[in-house]
């Protein structure tokens, strides 16, 4: 391949729009957070979307205070709240993204300020890219101000763990190096999945399979996402140690057996038939 074929592809390959997908439900703290992180981007090329599963006012106040004093290219995509439907606001939000590419995070989640530019810079035909998260247990999440965030602090493994943190092997992947990310990324036992906090894929791939499947409710309703994926051709690629967000600690009173178990067996038949489209999805056709 000549050098100048290779500097258009690239050339084509950093230029498409990207499209953000947030979700979040009445967390408005955990979401002005989130959004101060988008806020802080490398790469600001990207328009985004906080969708919404029915939170009240007060997420609504922050959101519009960002839209009248922020930079970012920001929407809210809204539906009543009348149960945990999360799989049917991301379906609206995937309607109504513009980007040729989205990345789907949560509002519980601060990216670090290359989130975008390394979602990008890894971005593959015929692939999706399974990015990473640190947990974050109560006392650090409560703590973390604007300030913190501007100074990108949540991103130390000593600024957590002086703010009490649990020390863990997990805090490699804080360590913003790319030689060693690329080593660990290579040699993490984790397959590269794709889940709701940090990953990333083409819409016109996400529109094929018909989004996200609206029978599910919580717990592996993104995984079982990626296995459609998967069974269509696409595969994952592992970004995990070198994009990355902190994860901050919530309740999660939406969690039930009877759910999980209604999931498994949606995901154990998609993988055993190799379904790749969900008929309860984007398209209800």
């Amino acid at each position: 391949m000549s050098l100048h074929k290779i500097f258009t592809q690239q050339v084509a390959k950093a230029n498409f729009f990207i499209t953000v997908i947030l979700t979040t439900y009445n967390q408005a703290e955990w979401l002005k957070k989130s959004l101060t992180g988008f806020e802080l981007q490398t790469d600001l090329d990207f328009e985004l979307l906080v969708a919404d599963d029915g939170s009240g006012d007060e997420t609504r106040r922050v959101i519009e205070e960002f839209k009248g004093s922020s930079k970012l290219n920001l929407r809210h995509i809204w539906h009543e709240d009348i149960g945990f439907r999360k799989c049917t606001i991301l379906n609206k939000a995937i309607v109504e993204s513009r980007g040729d590419y989205l990345i789907f995070s949560d509002g519980d989640c601060i990216p670090r300020k290359d989130f975008v530019e390394r979602h990008r810079k890894f971005a593959e035909s015929g692939k999706f890219l399974s990015g990473g998260y640190f947990k974050l247990h109560e006392k650090p999440s409560t703590q973390i101000g604007e300030e913190d965030i501007l100074q990108q602090r949540p991103f130390s493994a000593m600024w957590l763990l002086k703010k009490g943190q649990p020390f863990s092997f997990r805090l490699l992947k804080l360590i913003k190096s790319e030689g060693l990310g690329k080593v660990l990324d290579l040699i993490t036992p984790t397959r590269a999945s794709w889940n709701g906090h940090n990953v990333s894929g083409w819409k016109r791939d996400i529109v094929a399979v018909n989004g996200y499947n609206e029978d599910m409710q919580y717990g592996g309703l993104d995984r079982e996402l990626g296995e459609r994926l998967e069974n269509a051709g696409i595969s994952g690629k592992q970004i995990r140690y070198r994009a990355i967000c902190v994860h901050l600690d919530h309740p999660r009173p939406y969690r039930t057996k009877d759910t999980l178990e209604k999931n498994k067996a949606i995901r154990k038949e998609v993988k055993e038939k190799g379904i790749t489209f969900t008929p309860n999805g984007i398209s209800k056709n």
